[in-house]
C-alpha cells in the first residue's frame, strides 16, 4: 500500500463526513489513524480544562487554544490533532483555514475508556520531540494529570496538587480536582 497524503485525509475526511458519522482521522508516517468519538467522561475533562485555559488566555492575548478538532501538520510531515491544545500567538497570529503548520506549544491527550497508556506517553514523547514545550496526560481512571517536558522527569498530580505551566502561561493555575466531572445529588 503505498503511503498516504495529506489530501488523500482531506477527501477521506469529506467522505466519511458525508455519512454522518464523527470519526477523528490522523497521519503518520503516510498511514491514516481513525479514532471514533470520546466517551463522555474524557470529553467533558477536555472542556474543563479548555474552559480553565480559554478564561485565562483570552483576555490576555496570549495565543490560541483548540479542541480535537484542530489538526496541527508537523515537520516530520505527519498531521496530529491533540485533545486540547496551545499555541502563542507570536507563532499564529492569525487563525487560517486549514490545518496549522507547526507544532503547539502545549498538547494535550486524555485518556479514554479504551486506550492505553504507553502509546499516549509514547505519542506525547513525539510532539516534545518535534518541538512541543509542554506534554501533559490526563488520564481519568486513576485522576492523574502527568506533565512532560522536554528535559527531566515527568511530574504526576493527582488529587488537591495544582497544574501550572509557567513556561508558557505564568500565573496560571488548576487544581487536579477540578478536571473530574462533578457527581451531582439528586435534591440539588
Amino acid at each position: 500500500m503505498s503511503n498516504v497524503t495529506i489530501k488523500d485525509l482531506e477527501l477521506l475526511q469529506w467522505v466519511i463526513s458525508q455519512t454522518g458519522l464523527d470519526y477523528q482521522l490522523e497521519l503518520e508516517n503516510g498511514q491514516i489513524s481513525i479514532r471514533g468519538p470520546s466517551d463522555i467522561v474524557s470529553s467533558e475533562v477536555g472542556v474543563r480544562l479548555i474552559a480553565a485555559l480559554y478564561v485565562w488566555i483570552n483576555p490576555r492575548r496570549l495565543g490560541r487554544v483548540f479542541d480535537s478538532a484542530g489538526g496541527f501538520i508537523l515537520p516530520n510531515s505527519n498531521l496530529k490533532a491533540p485533545d486540547v491544545s496551545f499555541v502563542k500567538a507570536e507563532r499564529l497570529r492569525r487563525s487560517i483555514r486549514y490545518f496549522a503548520e507547526l507544532v503547539p506549544d502545549l498538547v494535550v491527550e486524555i485518556k479514554s475508556q479504551s486506550d492505553r497508556i504507553p502509546p499516549i506517553q509514547q505519542k506525547l514523547q513525539q510532539y516534545l520531540e518535534q518541538g512541543a514545550q509542554v506534554g501533559i496526560l490526563i488520564d481519568p481512571d486513576e485522576e492523574t494529570v502527568t506533565v512532560y517536558r522536554p528535559t527531566g522527569e515527568p511530574l504526576q498530580l493527582r488529587g488537591d496538587e495544582t497544574l501550572t505551566i509557567p513556561e508558557l502561561l505564568p500565573g496560571w493555575e488548576l487544581l487536579v480536582s477540578e478536571l473530574w466531572p462533578p457527581i451531582f445529588e439528586e435534591n440539588e
